[in-house]
């Protein structure tokens, strides 16, 4: 019996006028509730560490917790008005939703485009997102990704250093802008994805410590002190972020979460925080009567975040997949660097299109020791890919996205790599039209001592890139500046073009059954190390699919074994249309039990076919 599961933490508004504050601070002697404008008032210890305290305070009332002296904001503060320093608000539980008849999305139907609240719009808010919701869902997302909304200090940072986890940044509109800009989205037929951290908190505005073992000294993450997931007092702990999951699906309608570097949650409990977390999601999408995922980021290759319980897993429902990435960049780039060492063969990118992972108990030079687990018995839907998002972009020294990287051939041949792969694919802002901005590392500290560590802590991470140049300074206003896409670039030019190749792409995509998320087994790859090409077969029913890309700046001649009947071009990016050489194009020629295809350089060609043609 858990005695923390019924007793969440915040200040619950009734419609009586009255509100119920609630805390959990074993620590202290002696909690007070401060009000705005009163006078202090003792909280009454009420057992298992809990304070609470009923009296009459509308939505709007600002309030603090007074600890042994300290005013602090309320740790599971709905709201922070001003800022992460400042006096909390109790927040209304009232909103006028039009979404009753909203179910989801299916887990194999999800395309998901990750965006920056704050650098997506000029105006940097969730409702100023809204109006740019129809192009999203007519280009063929299905599923909106907002990097991290926990209230951060300051005004700039991408959201991993948030310290109130319940409370909607209040610089991008606080609660209702957020509840705004979900509703909106399941009006326009998208889902919202919201990325949650569960393996840390930010260095600044942090006050757990003060109230109880909410860190633990037997682990350590990149980032600081771990989370306390097993130890002593740890279930009040891990109901603390349980409950958070729970209010975004709950009282945001918030579709799935994306739970960040699930590798930096320790916990040796026999019952683990993830497959707890997991448990009391799928109760809430059955109370809700709604699909609600999960979507872990992991670089372990570890296939256990998404079996199912009963097969030794977790059951979460997909997970990045680093490897995916990693093979292709370094085919697009040639770079050799940091943990790009261990890729750059044809042969990588098809293992993670055959087996999930290109390394499941291989030895990665990088790591020094084997990595990884097998992934074949997985479905691609249980794997979530990327040519770029916003740690393989902004965790490079100069932010700069594959448009400044590689030529225009290489951006297409990387889009249909992704789109048409076997799994999930995820967009980064921008990418659909090539923005070329860097997407920069940037805070808004207060602490001067803590600005200069966030300065040599990103010199430091660069080192294993041997990229040798002073990286943008995190804390100047000017980085965040230059990190804003520019949407007007769609609209002309060779940014038009690309956009309309994806969201030709996702429409193939959504068309071709053997084209979407595939059964595991139901894939092949054939490797053209020489020729740095790559063909794979993809079945789904009746529907077959031949995928080919070529990786070499020279044109490719592939000899392939299989059926050569029945199959029809549905595109090749050499085509001029796509801004492409034209001529020679993509070719299939058929041959007596066996299959020709020719590539031009740096290109992408698709040909499907009914097997009962």
């Amino acid at each position: 019996m858990n005695p923390y599961r019924d007793r969440p933490q915040g200040a619950f508004a009734r419609p009586d006028g009255l509100t119920l504050f609630r805390l959990w601070a074993p620590r202290p002697a002696e909690i007070r509730l401060l009000l705005e404008g009163r006078e202090a008032i003792e909280m009454e210890p009420v057992g298992a560490g809990f304070w609470e305290l009923t009296l009459e305070a509308p939505p709007g009332t600002r309030y603090r917790y007074v600890v042994d002296g300290d005013p602090i904001p309320d740790p599971a503060s709905r709201w922070q008005p001003e800022d992460a320093h400042g006096w909390s608000a109790v927040v209304s539980p009232e909103f006028s939703w039009s979404d009753g008849s909203w179910k989801g999305v299916r887990t194999e139907d999800v395309i998901l485009y990750e965006l920056h609240v704050g650098t997506f719009t000029t105006e940097g808010t969730f409702e100023a997102i809204i109006p740019r919701l129809a192009e999203l869902r007519e280009l063929g997302i299905t599923m909106i990704e907002l990097m991290p909304v926990a209230e951060f200090p300051g005004h700039r940072n991408w959201g991993y250093d948030g310290v109130l986890p319940y409370a909607a940044e209040s610089s991008y509109g606080g609660p209702d802008g957020l509840r705004s800009l979900v509703d909106a989205a399941h009006r326009e037929g998208l889902g919202v994805c919201l990325d949650v951290v569960y393996n840390h908190l930010g260095p600044e505005g942090n006050y757990l410590e003060k109230l109880g073992p909410y860190f633990t000294d037997a682990y350590r993450t990149p980032w600081g002190s771990a989370i306390n997931f097993d130890g002593p007092e740890s279930d009040q702990v891990r109901e603390f972020f349980i409950a958070n999951a729970l209010m975004w699906i709950e009282q945001y309608h918030i579709d799935a979460l994306r739970l960040d570097a699930v590798h930096a949650i320790h916990d040796e409990s026999a019952y683990p925080f993830l497959r707890e977390i997991a448990e009391r999601v799928r109760d809430a999408a059955d109370g809700a009567g709604r699909r609600i995922q999960l979507f872990p980021e992991s670089d372990l290759n570890d296939p256990r975040l998404v079996r199912p319980v009963d097969a030794g897993g977790y059951g979460h429902d997909a997970h990045w997949n680093d490897d995916f990435h990693h093979a292709l960049h370094a085919l697009l780039t040639g770079e050799k660097s940091g943990y790009y060492e261990d890729f750059g063969s044809i042969g990588d990118l098809a293992r993670v299109l055959d087996e999930g992972y290109a390394f499941a108990r291989r030895y990665s030079p990088h790591r020094k020791r084997r990595h990884g687990d097998s992934g074949a018995d997985l479905d691609g839907s249980a794997l979530i890919v990327a040519a770029q998002n916003h740690d393989q972009v902004g965790n490079r020294l100069m932010g700069e996205r594959l448009t400044t990287l590689v030529g225009f051939e290489a951006l297409k041949l990387a889009a249909g790599a992704v789109i048409l792969s076997p799994f999930i694919p995820l967009l980064f802002m921008g990418e659909e039209w090539g923005e070329p901005a860097p997407f920069l590392y940037f805070v808004s500290h207060r602490d001067p001592g803590l600005i200069e560590a966030v300065r040599e802590g990103r010199r430091k991470e660069f080192a294993a890139f041997q990229w040798n140049e002073e990286p943008p300074d995190p804390q100047s206003e000017a980085t965040f500046e230059r990190s804003r896409p520019d949407s007007s670039l769609a609209s002309g030019g060779s940014h038009r073009v690309l956009r309309e190749l994806y969201r030709t792409l996702l429409a193939l995509r959504r068309e071709v059954p053997a084209l979407g998320t595939g059964a595991a087994g139901a894939r092949r790859s054939v490797v053209f190390e020489k020729e740095r090409s790559l063909v794979t077969f993809r079945r789904s029913g009746s529907s077959e699919a031949l995928v080919a890309m070529n990786f070499s700046s020279n044109r490719a001649s592939l000899q392939l074994d299989g059926d050569p009947k029945g199959w029809h071009l549905r595109i090749d990016t050499a085509e001029s249309r796509w801004l492409g050489p034209g001529s020679p194009a993509a070719a299939l020629e058929a041959r007596p039990s066996s299959l020709a295809v020719s590539l031009a350089p740096f290109t992408f060609a698709t040909w499907v076919r009914e097997l009962n043609d």
